[in-house]
């Protein structure tokens, strides 16, 4: 394990700057689930002293991105296929049913164009292989809904799950033949949600995000 991808901070930058150099690396693989995260290791990689990184850590574990055991340390959280199947999944499913709900009807014509706009984006960034663009897009076409939702408690249990959901996107997108599979779902959505009809919008969510659980045969790793 390389600790590379972490940024040189000074000792005042805030602790989300950790927070973020950290949450990213998962999330991409730079950091695997196993790996350990050693307080002393980082502050010094970052050079910064080991208080922030400590406060960092313990932000990431309440995201669920890493576990911290006793005489073990802090490491890296698994995705088991089962909390895919089980827990990811449906909640995603459940969250994005109830935000197309009180939704649909106040999307604007400039939401629509915000959608497409997020949808071409992913179809680029698919072509030239660009999981990163093609993972921020999917993820942010998605919480688009929920912020026209409303509904400030979905879009809190969405954010609580979120940091996980992105880890799991990012291993999920290689059981995929071209990223550009992800792009024609979105486009799909994206016809429903012009469409207006609740009941297509909320048949092609549930095509487009039950397709994760092919993951557990192919991407998500079995917990710890």
């Amino acid at each position: 394990m390389t600790l590379d991808f972490l940024p040189r901070i000074t000792a005042d930058s805030r602790r989300h700057v950790i927070v973020r150099a950290l949450r990213h690396a998962i999330e991409v693989g730079s950091l695997a689930p196993g790996d350990r995260l050693v307080e002393r290791d980082l502050a010094e990689r970052m050079g910064i002293s080991r208080g922030p990184v400590r406060e960092a850590l313990r932000q990431l574990e309440q995201e669920g991105l890493v576990v911290s055991y006793p005489y073990r340390g802090t490491v890296v959280a698994e995705i088991s296929a089962e909390e895919v199947e089980h827990l990811l999944v449906p909640l995603r499913l459940v969250l994005a049913r109830f935000a197309v709900r009180h939704a649909l009807a106040r999307l604007t014509p400039a939401d629509l164009s915000t959608l497409a706009s997020l949808a071409s984006s992913m179809r680029a960034a698919a072509r030239v292989g660009d999981r990163a663009v093609v993972v921020e897009t999917d993820v942010a076409f998605h919480e688009l809904l929920l912020e026209r939702a409303e509904q400030p408690h979905a879009l809190q249990v969405w954010r609580t799950i979120a940091p996980r959901v992105r880890a799991y996107f990012h291993r999920d997108t290689g059981r995929y033949e071209t990223l550009e599979e992800i792009a024609d779902g979105h486009d799909e959505l994206l016809a429903a949600l012009r469409g207006g009809d609740l009941g297509e919008v909320e048949a092609v969510l549930a095509r487009h995000i039950e397709e994760t659980l092919d993951l557990g045969g192919s991407g998500a790793s079995h917990g710890q």
